[in-house]
């Protein structure tokens, strides 16, 4: 939709004001003498004017006459010749004459004189004008009013109601209602101040949307931050209350008591860690220590990390590189990530299973691919993989099912490069988790 300038639409309204009365004027004036010149006008004013005076002179010259019907005749001839009604009145204001016995017109002009002679009131003289120029003065008010009328009816449609209804937005918003439609206007200035309360509104919605989306998500993590810390602190209890009771009497159930004690102990610390992580990535938002890192020395430090956690599983580990993937980013959190990842496919690969890695520079990308061989991901589990505290057993037993914050804050770590991370199921079978970050710069330069 076309808008126009709020100063050119004043402008047009007081132009609109000014013609349309005179276009009134015109017409008015073309329909009581049939032409558009206006010079007739002024030779019929100079005409009248002569007529009126002469006929003022033979009134004031013969006060003595005024009874005579001769003299009477000659003043209606005069009178006549300029369309003109003259009354004369007595000095008692008694009516001794009219020349035209019908009552004179409504919107004729009058000329009210009196008459003395030797200091003394012979009789008063009341002179109807013919019309001129009433009618199309009458006419152009008339085309003022309508214009005026016009110009509010369009100020209230383009300006007044617009804001209004902006005003009625605002209030509803402020109650807790979203449903807001916001009028059109023709004003340029009035459909900026749309557009940007449009804005404005959208970007509410979206906030008060986060908003509730976030604390459905910090009651979600509070459940299962609770219910995840209840279950090993359930059993390091019970292991530990067996301890003092002594129902753990030989060395070797001593010895497993404290094993499994430890392994709690390590889970909860595991679980506290990831939170404390999650937090940070989600909330804290920190700033990176960006370096130049070469992302294929991540993933070998972290696939030797991990390495003897899948010998003991007799897993392989295998990596296809290329050089120079070089990447801008924060190593202890790109390590951190890394591990999460192989962390996951180990603990989801089969004994004797594979777990294959890839490096490779993809135009302005570096990608990278970890691929398991073990059962994949359902359709469930790839939906909601990267959300915060999920596990896809069913049972949430940590011995598989991890912490649930190991992808999430991964993927995070991901997005906080400029890149991100997938999850996937391979043609073949097993997971495959693909992410990309962006190529240094100066790499990209050569």
């Amino acid at each position: 939709m076309k808008t126009i300038r709020i100063r050119a639409f004043t402008l047009l309204c007081f132009f609109f004001i000014l013609t349309l009365p005179w276009m009134f004027y015109v017409a008015a004036h073309y329909l009581e003498t049939n032409t558009f010149s206006f010079a007739e006008d002024q030779s019929h004013n100079e005409s009248l004017q002569k007529h009126l005076t002469e006929t003022i002179r033979l009134i004031e010259s013969n006060t003595d006459k005024w009874k005579e019907p001769n003299w009477q005749k000659r003043l209606r001839a005069k009178a006549g010749e300029a369309k003109m009604d003259v009354v004369l009145l007595s000095a008692s204001d008694q009516e001794m004459y009219r020349s035209n016995s019908d009552s004179h017109r409504a919107f004729a002009s009058t000329e009210k004189f009196s008459i003395i002679e030797d200091g003394q009131l012979i009789g008063k003289v009341v002179i109807y004008l013919p019309e001129t120029n009433t009618i199309p003065l009458v006419a152009m008010f008339a085309g003022l009013l309508l214009a005026i009328f016009i110009f509010a009816v369009e100020m209230r449609r383009y300006l007044v109601k617009p804001l209004e209804r902006m005003s009625l937005a605002a209030r509803q918003i402020a109650a807790g209602d979203w449903d807001v439609r916001l009028p059109d206007s023709r004003i340029t200035e009035i459909a900026e101040v749309r557009d940007g309360f449009d804005v404005m509104v959208k970007g509410l919605q979206t906030s008060n949307r986060k908003q509730v989306e976030l604390e459905e998500e910090r009651r979600f993590v509070i459940a299962a931050v609770a219910h995840d810390l209840r279950t090993p602190l359930f059993a390091l209890r019970g292991y530990l209350d067996g301890l003092e009771q002594g129902i753990a009497q030989s060395p070797e159930k001593i010895a497993k008591y404290l094993a499994v004690c430890k392994e709690k102990s390590a889970q909860l610390d595991r679980l506290v860690e990831d939170l404390f992580a999650f937090t940070k990535m989600e909330y804290l938002e920190t700033k990176l220590n960006n370096v130049t890192v070469d992302l294929t020395s991540v993933l070998r430090k972290s696939i030797e990390s991990l390495r003897p956690l899948a010998l003991q599983k007799n897993i392989s580990i295998s990596s296809q590189f290329t050089d120079d993937c070089m990447i801008n980013g924060d190593t202890h959190l790109l390590e951190r990530a890394m591990n999460n990842l192989l962390d996951n496919a180990v603990r989801h690969t089969s004994a004797g299973g594979e777990i294959v890695v890839r490096c490779y520079i993809d135009g302005s990308k570096v990608k990278f691919t970890i691929r398991d061989s073990g059962p994949g991901f359902s359709s469930e589990e790839l939906q909601r993989v990267f959300e915060p505290l999920y596990r896809g057993e069913i049972s949430r037993n940590r011995l598989t099912g991890g912490s649930g914050l190991g992808l999430t804050i991964s993927q995070k770590i991901m997005r906080r490069h400029g890149g991100e991370l997938a999850a996937h199921n391979h043609s073949e079978g097993g997971a495959l988790l693909t992410g990309w970050m962006p190529v240094n710069d100066s790499v990209a330069a050569v």
